[in-house]
């Protein structure tokens, strides 16, 4: 019998080249920008060789040092919330059983991934000026509790996809060997579930990492994280030492998603 299924969109006409197409856009714009990072030249009108200069003068510089590291803190903080929020929701919405509203705190859940980021970003914007209002404070908390609440969803979608392959009978067998919930919980369900955890951080990491529309809504006056950063500097000037930050942030955010690629194929 002939296989029609997996190949039936592939033999639709103009399939093949509207895919080299969108991958031409998309792919040819960052090599780009990555081999100009390698331009000797200040200028991306001629090419003077291959040169790490521009790598040195970032790393030299003392801004970009400082918003970098803020940026890598954030992304830790925000990750690291966000992913013990989506594990006790994803516990609590695959092994909590029925329970009347479940279906609304799944969507509710997912919602960022639903509504266009500048209309969460205006939201936040909005909540964090009223407390500034009150309280007077502004720090980088705001920064934190934002980029957590974006990348909550994020987190939560890997976790909840592991979850949902365990065997509950292993709890059920460690609670029937007399251990207590939490012990069953530490011995039997965490340690499986570990790669899923592992998998919803790195994805929420590279999600705050590379965030600019939540962080330029939210950030106050000297809170710039590397990406906003960049986007001031390339309103004024698109420099060679610009190309080099951006692929090191491309760098970062690739070994992110590989690590994340990697963690979620293993299985129990």
């Amino acid at each position: 019998m002939a296989d029609t299924g997996r190949s039936a969109v592939t033999r639709i006409p103009g399939f093949t080249a509207a895919a080299l197409l969108t991958f031409v856009l998309l792919y040819v714009p960052i090599a780009t920008l990555v081999v100009y990072s390698f331009n000797a030249a200040p200028s991306m009108s001629r090419w003077d060789g291959f040169s790490l200069q521009w790598y040195e003068a970032a790393l030299q510089n003392r801004q970009v040092r400082e918003v970098a590291l803020r940026s890598l803190w954030l992304a830790l903080a925000a990750g690291t919330m966000a992913t013990l929020v989506a594990t006790l929701a994803a516990l609590a919405t695959v092994r909590g059983g029925r329970f009347r509203g479940r279906t609304m705190i799944h969507a509710l859940i997912n919602q960022p991934l639903m509504v266009p980021e500048i209309v969460t970003g205006v939201a936040l914007m909005v909540v964090f000026s009223v407390v500034r209002v009150r309280t007077g404070y502004d720090g980088m908390a705001y920064l934190v509790l934002a980029h957590t609440a974006f990348c909550i969803p994020f987190a939560y979608l890997p976790v909840r996809a592991r979850l949902e392959t365990l065997d509950p009978t292993l709890a059920h067998a460690a609670a029937d060997l007399y251990a207590s919930r939490v012990r069953a919980f530490l011995h039997v369900t965490l340690p499986l579930l570990w790669p899923g955890v592992l998998a919803g951080f790195m994805l929420a990491f590279v999600i705050s990492l590379d965030a600019v529309v939540i962080t330029e809504f939210v950030k106050s006056a000297g809170q710039d994280t590397l990406p906003t950063w960049m986007l001031g500097q390339l309103r004024r000037v698109v420099t060679p030492e610009m190309n080099a930050v951006a692929t090191l942030l491309l760098g970062v955010s690739m070994l992110a998603v590989t690590a994340f690629f990697l963690l979620s194929r293993r299985r129990g």
